[in-house]
């Protein structure tokens, strides 16, 4: 047989030289079964790491460093003794007094008690009992602190065997390398668990500490699935293990709240993906529910949903808002708002559960986002606008609705609003040209698309206070929306922070305003209930309206850090 390379097997190393000795063999054997057989022999995974082994357990033993000799504290003691019977230099003086002094002794003795001991590698022995009939047995020694081991078992059906079900990513078994899915487990600690079941395991398991030892048959090897790419993902709903009975082992799963960043680490078992919490910095994987069993669970709980209360619409008021109004004198128009939202019927929108997101951050010349502002009437959303607004008037916009009504003398076509025909109104509506619309004593008013991308090609963020179920329609590539909840602060703070507020009333044709109610507050409260229970997975930036200047400033700071700091979008924005 020709020589396999022109250096020798010492020179490569064994890994190597195992590496290439399947190419090296092939034009030598003509059977396909025996050319088979050697790939399979030689490109065995754990031939290869008992070779890594080897070579690592061959290159410390080399290199290894060998004290010279382990009784230098005696040898001190033996010289400082034969210098003092010399004569009486200067030197030997000031060696024997270095010589002599504790801390010197002690570096030596500590010196010699190290240079007793072995270093070299210890493997644990192989139990006594191992049955010779089986030929295929592994016994593992793992190291467990307080965290999980990793894994998850089962007991087959057909055998009654107890089978490794599954392997976390990143846990202290996937970190080992040494247990594998399908492996049965036949002890552990030298305690036969055929008889046990997979509850009681997980129970010894988790109270071990320190080294477990584990008899294992190993199953049959698999090829290693594809390596998948990095996939993450926006929770859109509240998660914990130990409220799910359906979860194989509980305290192997990742629990999450409503926004939380996820990487799927594995998606092989289509019913509990792997997956680790973006923010919290464990590099261990855990179990949550993938997104065609949670699909499947809200469609089962939907029907029992508590319906949410639906209020009888006034006339045609459904969409129609106080911020298409930027005139003062619209009084009549501005007056309708409250009442507009107090009747307004929220359209039950399916419960989603996850959004597959990306980083993203803005680049230098992009187009702002659009910046959403969503809230119950009376918490302050146009007074936090204006505020934007009046800080930096350049930066920041505000779109001009369009009315049907006729311009008044007073008004000016496109600076208080776009004035046009109600049949051209009507066939705007018909095209889908609004975001959202309404109907006041036989006017119509709404905020087009249009309005909105005016002012994104000025450079500034466009500031849009919207109802939330119009949401659906901006949230697209074009305008990337930052979406901004602002909900009010307990009952019992609005009753002390609104005494002297005051609302825009509709109970007369006066357009008067009025002390906010009782009846007010509770509407606030539970009309933003109702926006975060079915919206909430939408929001970005939650702020609590509980002072004026904090609410700004918390704002103003949220959206600094939107134009400097990448933050989690659906991926569709940014692969459209």
């Amino acid at each position: 047989m020709p020589a396999l390379s022109t250096r020798t097997g010492s020179e490569i190393g064994l890994y190597e030289l195992l590496s290439v000795l399947p190419s090296q063999l092939q034009p030598h054997v003509e059977s396909a079964d025996d050319r088979s057989f050697l790939h399979a022999m030689f490109g065995e995974r754990s031939l290869h790491s008992l070779v890594k082994i080897h070579e690592k357990l061959q290159c410390y033993e080399d290199r290894s460093p060998t004290p010279v000799l382990d009784s230098a504290g005696s040898l001190a003691q033996d010289l400082t003794e034969e210098l003092q019977e010399r004569g009486a230099s200067g030197e030997i003086r000031e060696l024997v007094r270095l010589l002599s002094k504790p801390h010197v002794k002690s570096l030596l003795s500590v010196h010699d008690i190290v240079a007793r001991k072995s270093y070299d590698p210890e493997l644990p022995p192989l139990p006594d009992d191992i049955d010779d009939e089986e030929d295929s047995v592994k016994i593992i020694r793992l190291v467990k602190n307080k965290e999980p081991l990793g894994a998850t078992i089962k007991r087959d059906e057909h055998t009654g065997a107890i089978i490794v079900a599954r392997i976390m990513r990143g846990g202290a078994a996937d970190r080992s390398g040494l247990i594998h899915v399908g492996d049965e487990l036949k002890e552990v600690n030298g305690i036969p668990i055929d008889d046990k079941k997979p509850e009681e395991i997980i129970r010894i398991l988790a109270q071990s500490q320190g080294a477990i030892t584990f008899k294992v048959v190993p199953g049959i090897k698999e090829d290693a699935p594809n390596k998948q790419p990095k996939m993450f993902v926006k929770a859109l709903f509240d998660f914990s293990p130990e409220e799910d009975n359906a979860i194989p082992c509980k305290e192997a799963g990742l629990a999450f709240k409503k926004g939380d960043i996820l990487q799927i680490m594995s998606q092989e078992d289509a019913t509990w993906w792997q997956a680790k919490n973006e923010g919290n910095g464990n590099p261990r994987a855990g179990l949550v529910p993938s997104k065609h069993l949670q699909e499947r669970r809200f469609a089962v709980w939907r029907p029992l949903t508590v319906a949410l209360p639906q209020r009888t619409p006034s006339k045609r008021f459904t969409g129609l808002r106080r911020s298409f109004r930027l005139s003062r004198r619209d009084k009549k128009t501005n007056k309708s708002m409250y009442e507009s939202k107090r009747s307004e019927q929220y359209d039950t929108a399916d419960v989603p559960t996850y959004e597959e997101v990306m980083s993203y951050r803005r680049k230098p010349g992009e187009r702002h986002r659009l910046v959403v502002l969503v809230g119950p009437t009376g918490v302050g959303l146009n007074e936090l606008k204006k505020k934007l607004l009046i800080s930096d008037p350049q930066h920041f916009g505000v779109t001009v609705p369009h009315t049907s009504r006729s311009k008044r003398q007073s008004e000016s076509d496109g600076v208080e609003y776009h004035f046009i025909s109600k049949h051209s109104f009507e066939a705007d509506i018909h095209n889908n040209k609004f975001v959202e619309q309404g109907e006041y004593k036989g006017n119509y008013y709404g905020t087009s698309f249009d309005s909105v991308r005016s002012v994104m090609s000025k450079n500034k963020v466009c500031l849009l206070d919207v109802q939330p179920h119009t949401l659906r329609h901006l949230r697209t590539a074009e305008f990337k929306p930052y979406v901004v909840f602002v909900k009010p602060p307990s009952i019992e703070r609005l009753r002390e922070t609104r005494k002297n507020a005051k609302v825009i009333s509709g109970k007369d044709d006066k357009g008067s305003s009025k002390p906010f109610s009782e009846e007010d507050f509770q509407e606030m409260i539970k009309a933003s209930q109702m926006m975060e229970n079915q919206y909430g997975h939408l929001f970005e930036k939650v702020i609590v309206n509980d002072d004026l200047t904090t609410a700004f400033s918390q704002l103003r700071q949220a959206l600094r850090k939107l134009e400097t700091e990448a933050h989690w979008v659906p991926i569709s924005w940014t692969h459209s």
